[in-house]
């Protein structure tokens, strides 16, 4: 396991080509109206959840929000107006069972200009397949080990997983940077004078459906940090098990078993790839 392959290689290289998956054809599109037409769509709703949407809308409508046969309308207004009525939207859907994991946390769902057109509680936005955003913090060592955290059993979301050495999403009042140097302090024990050597290195469009959830498109903001050789990772908040310290064959090895997140898997082939060029 101390060999990068060429097939191993090409199979990471594979992946990366294949980030942003299509929603499937029985997703229902989320329209975003504004000026009484079709301004993008924003999200895709799981063909399970229809039957309740309808029923919830017809008896107790939500004002911006409506469902046909062919989409889900949402009405651009004020970020505050918007929010609130997709915020009684996801209390609907919390009700029926469709949101799992609340977790009391905003994300925001920014436009084509960086604004903030809404924000919501973050558990909604995969049940909604609303676009949000994360940072990955690749940990690697000067001989090339990358330190990985296992993410803790009791996560709502890929429990037991491997995941970057720090990873999460980022909050509606969080910039990318200030996210990393957050998640970098809470779930490794990175000092804020070591996290200011983050250095940005790109982004990945992660879209996927969830099978029994709804759909997950977001944003992954990618940094690399290089760690001391007698660096040992701490968690702060209950969200990691523990930590490896592994070669880049090795966790190209446990990408290829499926024992990473999804994203995580994606932002480490992405610097195995880089490392070995």
């Amino acid at each position: 396991m101390n060999t990068l392959t060429t097939s191993t290689l090409a199979a990471l290289e594979e992946m990366l080509q294949n980030t942003a998956r299509p929603a499937p054809p029985d997703f229902l599109p989320i329209q975003l109206i504004a000026n009484n037409a079709v301004s993008q769509t924003i999200g895709h709703l799981n063909p399970e959840f229809i039957s309740y949407l309808q029923e919830t809308l017809e008896n107790h409508p939500i004002d911006l929000v409506s469902i046909g046969a062919d989409q889900v309308n949402i009405t651009l207004r004020r970020p505050k107006e918007l929010s609130e009525s997709l915020y009684q939207l996801a209390q609907r859907m919390r009700l029926g069972g469709f949101i799992p994991g609340w977790r009391n946390e905003d994300f925001a769902w920014l436009d084509q200009h960086g604004h903030q057109s809404f924000r919501l509680e973050r558990a909604a936005f995969r049940t909604f397949g609303f676009r949000s955003m994360a940072t990955h913090i690749n940990g690697f060592t000067k001989a090339n080990n990358l330190w990985l955290g296992r993410r803790s059993e009791t996560k709502a979301t890929d429990p037991g997983k491997l995941d970057n050495i720090a990873a999460g999403g980022i909050t509606a009042d969080e910039t990318p940077w200030v996210s990393a140097k957050r998640e970098l302090w809470e779930e490794a024990g990175v000092p804020a004078k070591l996290a200011d050597e983050i250095e940005p290195v790109g982004r990945i469009h992660m879209r996927r459906p969830i099978p029994g959830r709804g759909f997950h498109d977001e944003l992954l903001f990618i940094y690399d940090l290089e760690l001391a050789d007698n660096f040992v990772p701490t968690n702060h908040d209950g969200e990691v098990s523990g930590f490896i310290e592994i070669s880049l064959a090795e966790a190209a090895a446990r990408i290829l078993a499926d024992e990473f997140t999804s994203d995580a898997a994606l932002v480490t082939a992405d610097f195995i790839l880089r490392r070995t060029k």
